[in-house]
């Protein structure tokens, strides 16, 4: 049996019921629009509760039949038949209200900003951060995000030394929020004559894009630098003092973008900035909220080595849940729905034990 909070469930259900009284008693625009928008946030709670009730009566009636010595052979025979389903029923639909009842990221229906840097291992961890920003934009091609690369540092011998992009769409950041970390890569260089595996590794931040209303930053508090792009020469030369570095000088963050136009270079840096400062601040509040909870998401600590991708052997282990794949080619083809979903299941039922509903 699931342990549920009756109390909250029919809260939210007489909050749901009130707020479509008052939508068809016809408010003010502004007023509407705000109601709707909580009423959609309720709407599939409420209709599992609903739902749940209604399964809890039927199981009740047919405990009743069965426990009634004058109900005849055929009625407890029906009755004895459909128990088993209405209690797999009622099971299910626990299990998903104790999901929908867990406390909401505020972020997680935010775009976000991907930021990939090649760690160790030289020519090969870069060849190796272009490999995952290619397995990303799979990933999102394959929801319908729209990705877009907004600076790129490459690598001497391909790949990137550094690559920012920024990922939009339904659900964004609560998909990627977990692949924040160090990822770790074993393969055979191309250029290793002997055949021997290297190991190299790339860290991954997954930050939530942070609206103006989300964080404010004051002038005073950023210094503004422009700087000479230098080119690759040749017809690609920047003469134009294009680049942007803004400093953010309470932290001391800084985010240089150095693209052809100065005014987007401003723009692109003061996004990355703002989300940077975001992140920054969900950290503080994490980790004021729960110091023992050692969890990836928010926790801001990224030098944990949360991915192992293994060429020779085909195979994929996430060690934060030990969960281990032996179908590497298909995962680096952006298919990371079964990584993900096993992470956010992870993370569901560490939030249920720390709140108490994982009766």
């Amino acid at each position: 049996m699931v342990n549920l909070p009756r109390d909250r469930m029919d809260q939210v259900v007489k909050r749901f019921e009130m707020l479509e009284a008052q939508m068809s008693a016809g408010p003010a625009p502004d007023a509407y629009v705000k109601m709707a928008s909580e009423y959609a946030e309720l709407q599939d709670m409420v209709a599992k509760v609903r739902e749940l009730r209604s399964a809890e009566h039927e199981q009740a009636d047919l405990e009743a039949m069965l426990a009634d010595k004058g109900t005849d052979a055929e009625m407890r025979a029906l009755a004895e038949a459909d128990l088993p389903g209405v209690e797999e029923r009622i099971e299910t639909l626990q299990k998903d209200i104790q999901i929908l009842l867990l406390p909401k990221d505020a972020a997680d229906d935010k775009n976000a900003i991907l930021e990939i840097r090649a760690g160790t291992g030289g020519d090969e961890a870069a060849l190796f951060a272009g490999d995952l920003f290619r397995m990303y934009e799979r990933y999102a091609a394959e929801r319908g995000w729209r990705f877009e690369t907004v600076s790129a540092s490459d690598g001497d011998a391909g790949g990137f030394k550094e690559i920012i992009a920024t990922v939009s769409g339904k659900g964004v950041f609560a998909h990627l929020k977990f692949e924040s970390g160090v990822h770790r890569v074993q393969r055979v260089p191309a250029t290793e004559a002997s055949g021997r595996i290297h190991t190299s590794a790339a860290t991954v931040a997954v930050l939530p894009e942070a609206e103006e209303v989300d964080i404010e930053i004051r002038a005073e508090d950023i210094r503004i630098d422009t700087m000479r792009a230098s080119g690759s020469g040749g017809q690609h030369v920047n003469t134009t003092d294009s680049a942007v570095r803004i400093t953010h000088l309470p932290t001391g963050i800084m985010v240089v973008q150095a693209e052809k136009s100065q005014h987007q270079n401003r723009a692109k840096a003061m996004q990355i900035l703002r989300a940077r400062l975001y992140d920054l601040e969900r950290s503080k509040a994490d980790e004021e909220r729960s110091e023992s909870r050692k969890s990836q998401v928010g926790s801001g600590d990224r030098s944990e080595r949360i991915r192992t991708y293994n060429f020779p052997q085909g195979r994929v282990t996430d060690h934060r849940i030990n969960l281990t794949l032996y179908k590497l080619d298909r995962v680096m083809m952006g298919e990371l729905d079964e990584i993900v979903d096993a992470l956010i299941a992870d993370h569901q039922s560490k939030l249920l034990a720390d709140i108490g509903l994982d009766g």
